[in-house]
Order: structure tokens, then sequence, then C-alpha cells
């Protein structure tokens, strides 16, 4: 092990049952270093941050530390006694309680007794890291950063030589983001080893040494800070390369009606209460277009603000060129606007209903509970998209959640089709659904353009991007940083974009 090496993993291997989670995947970091942890959804992150601290044991490979030799992590415990620290994005620290309290609970062999002793330590703690808040303040009372820093503060306490930052600046604003950004610096020097995974590119380059990146469960490669330009990145993170690109233009007709040209939905410094900067958006009668970015950009984010599923606290929405009142998801649904959400267990099934009661739900909430469909309409909705998706189901009647994801997918596509509405939004529709069924689903998104509806889909996947949209609206930390159609909608160039190269 290298002198100055505080963490080396090595040929690690982590498999759950049909998945192969990680890959002999090598990760090392160095005293007074940041060492971003870089890739997509399902790269393998979040399970390497858990085989290192313990919450998963390792199938295969090495783990060792600075002082210790080769060590074995079987729980949060062991890790903790190692010296490895995380703060996770979600505060783990009791609200009710003082700041000196949340930094010493759970210390020691029996409760606190001397009260006096335990703020004094806490206030030397805060004072020699800087961090604006006194020992006796109730944690409630400090912003959202000084919580986060509090929490830092006490992993550090405790003989912190490997300090794991898991997306801890995703609730924070700009302001609280570079204070973090200083008390991670002062840390680095005093020599502490930081791990900090997060989506942000920008903030990758402002504050990091070196950069990991994880693909598919396999590692892609370590890197310098000032050797990987963030296209290279952003390439990487994706799987391809630069020059190994060809372009997938959109198959099928476009539609031809006389109001092709008419803005169906419209957005004006859009802003909801998730985070993302204001946007301006629109799209047109019969298109397809689509946000991309990489995940955490904001893309979500930005079509559930169109859709009412977040608060919305500024902007306008015109329907036809006609201002509206988009405040929740009914609103939307009753100016013939549909969503399909990224999450389907959480957001999209009901797992204990059929298919056609899942089915029927989305027209059922719009004409009222008070206005039952007899059995006989809600046979015939159901039998007549059964057979239009082709969903694979023993029957009506069968529980949705005994359908594999793709058809049950199709199921929450049939409910909002069954609603025939104007502007249909797909957010990520062919997530973790074989390829045949990603395969009609974006034909019939094409279909449907054709027929005059508007869609706007969304994709990890640029390849479906671009099969499937004429025009990209492209993300990144949250704000629109681009618009690309016609001979720009290629994967070059998004890339690119969303890498921010001028």
């Amino acid at each position: 092990m290298e002198e100055n090496r505080v963490l080396e993993m090595r040929g690690i291997y982590k498999s759950f049952p049909g998945v192969k989670a990680l890959q002999n995947v090598d990760f090392s970091l160095n005293k007074g270093e940041i060492h971003a942890l870089m890739g997509e959804n399902g790269a393998g992150k979040s399970t390497l941050i858990k085989v290192l601290t313990g919450v998963y044991t390792k199938d295969k490979g090495t783990i060792t530390l600075d002082g210790q030799g080769e060590v074995a992590i079987h729980s949060p415990q062991d890790a903790q006694k190692y010296g490895i620290s995380t703060v996770y994005q979600e505060i783990t620290l009791c609200p009710n309680l003082t700041v000196a309290e949340n930094m010493f609970i759970g210390r020691g062999e029996g409760k606190i007794t001397n009260w006096k002793k335990m703020n004094e330590d806490a206030d030397k703690i805060l004072q020699s890291l800087e961090i604006p808040a006194r020992a006796n303040q109730q944690l409630s009372n400090c912003s959202i950063a000084v919580q986060q820093m509090v929490a830092i503060a006490r992993a550090v306490d405790m003989d912190c030589k490997v300090l794991i930052l898991d997306e801890p600046t995703s609730s924070l604003d700009e302001q609280e983001v570079e204070k973090l950004f200083g008390f991670m610096r002062d840390l680095k020097a005093r020599g502490v080893g930081i791990i900090f995974v997060t989506h942000f590119l920008d903030q990758v380059y402002e504050v990091c040494d070196k950069i990991t990146v994880l693909r598919d469960g396999k590692l892609v490669g370590e890197y310098e800070i000032k050797d990987l330009p963030r296209v290279q990145l952003v390439a990487k993170m994706l799987g391809k390369e630069m020059d190994d690109l060809s372009d997938i233009k959109g198959e099928g007709g476009a539609y031809e009606g006389a109001d092709a040209d008419e803005r169906v939905f419209e957005a004006s410094g859009l802003q909801s209460n998730a985070g993302i900067k204001p946007f301006d958006f629109h799209i047109k009668k019969g298109e397809v277009n689509g946000f991309t970015g990489l995940l955490g950009s904001g893309r979500s984010e930005c079509v559930r603000a169109i859709y009412g599923a977040d608060r919305i606290i500024g902007g306008t929405v015109k329907m036809h060129g006609k201002e509206v009142k988009i405040s929740n998801p009914l609103d939307a649904m009753k100016n013939g606007i549909a969503y399909l959400p990224e999450n389907r267990r959480g957001d999209g099934i009901i797992g204990d209903l059929s298919v056609k009661e899942n089915i029927i739900l989305a027209l059922q909430v719009l004409t009222g509970f008070f206005k039952p469909f007899s059995k006989a309409q809600v046979n015939a909705f159901a039998d007549e998209y059964i057979k239009k998706l082709n969903i694979k189901t023993a029957s009506a009647e069968t529980p949705i959640k005994q359908l594999s994801g793709g058809n049950q997918q199709k199921v929450i596509l049939a409910r909002w089709l069954l609603m025939h509405p104007e502007y249909l939004i797909l957010d990520e529709p062919t997530r973790g659904i074989d390829v045949g069924t990603k395969v009609d689903i974006q034909k019939l998104v094409l279909e449907l353009a054709k027929d005059g509806m508007s869609v706007t889909f969304i994709s990890s996947e640029t390849d479906e991007m671009l099969r499937t949209c004429s025009r990209l609206v492209v993300m990144r930390d949250r704000k629109v940083v681009g618009e690309l159609s016609g001979e720009d909608l290629t994967q070059n160039k998004i890339m690119s974009t969303i890498a921010g190269d001028k």
C-alpha cells in the first residue's frame, strides 16, 4: 500500500439474485484527497459504498486501510471502528435535540452525565471547524447546510480517516454549497480522505482531485481531474466514445395536419419546489420532444412541474395560447395532459388492483367516482387496450403485481391512452423492460405523434431519445443549458452540451 494511501479496495465482487452488482472493481483513496465516485443509475456506486461501510458483505476482494492492513468489515459499527464514516443525503440526526446532543448521542457506554463538558467539547469542535452553530442550539433552528456540517463534524470527531459524502448538496442552495465546500477543503487540509458521491458535474470539477467512474457494476477507470475533460467524463459514464457514435433518426412519418405549428402547451419561467431553475418550454401538436441530461440533472423535475405533481412556485402555463392554472395533477388531467411517472412501482401501479382496475383508474378519477362506469364498459375498455398494446396477462382480472415490469408499464400507458390526452408525458417508459417491449413502446410513441398527439419522452438511453424525438431540451445541474434539433440532434452534440463545452 502506498505511503499516502488511506484506503485500497481491490477486486471487489458483489452479486444479488440475478444481478452482478460489482465485478472486479478497484478503488483507492489518499490522505487529504477529495475523490469523486461517478456513474449513472445502476452503475454500482451505492453497492461499493455499502460494501465499504459493512451494510453488504463482499463476495470477493480485499479492503486495506492505512495502519490496519487488510480488514474485514461486516457491519457499520466495524466501519466506524476503522475510521470510516458516512454522511447520507437524508440527514440522519434528531432535529428536536441540541447540536451537542446530536454530536455525542450514542457515544460511550451509558447516558450523558456531564452536560457542561459535552457542550464545551462540542463548542470546541464547532469553532475548530468554523461551523456557524452553538452547542446548546436546537438542531431544527439551523439551516440544512449547517445540519449537514454538524453531521460531518460528528463523523469527523469519531477519529475519521475516510469520510463518505453521499449526495450532500442535493438539498442545498448555492451559498450553502460554497460553505460546505469550504468545510470539505478544511478537512482535506487536515488529512481526511473524502469520497464524494454526486450527480452535479460542476461541483465535481470545483472541489475534487480525482474521479473514479463505474458503469454497469464495472470499473471504467480512475482519473486525475485535470486529465478528464467534462465531455469525456460524460462519455465514460454513458458508455459512448465520442468518435464511435452513430446518429439514429426517427422512423415513421411526422404529423401533417394544418395545425402542426400550433403550440399545444407552453410554459414560461416555470419553477417548482423541487429545486429546478425557472425554465421555458413548449411542445407543438404531433411533436415528440424530450428532456435529456445525466441522472439528477432535473429532467424528471421539469415534467413533474409541467404536470403539477410538485408544488409550483413561479411561472405561467398556456394551452393553445390561453393561460391556464395547473396547480395539481387533476388540473393537468382536465387540461388534457397525461403523465407516466419514472417510478412505476411507487407512483404508477396499484399492485393489489386488477389489470382492468388499473387501466380504468385515471378516466374514472376524471369522470368522478360518483359516476362509475358499468361492468360492461370497464371490460370493453380493458379488452381494447390489452389487445392494442399486446399486454401479456392471463386475464383482465389478474392483479397487476403478477405481471412483468414491461407489461405493468403497458398497463399504465393504457390508463393514460384511455383518456385520449392531447399531451402525453412519458418519464423513463422503457426502463427495466425487455428489448422487444422497448421497441413496441417507441413505435407506439411515433404512431401517436403521427396521429396528432404531443409527446414528451424521457429516457436515460440517448439512442432512444434520438430514435423518437425531433427536439431535445438539455439539462445540467437542475437548469436548462441548451436545446437541440435538426442537424444538432446527435450523440456528440448532446454530450458536449451536457458537459458544458462551448
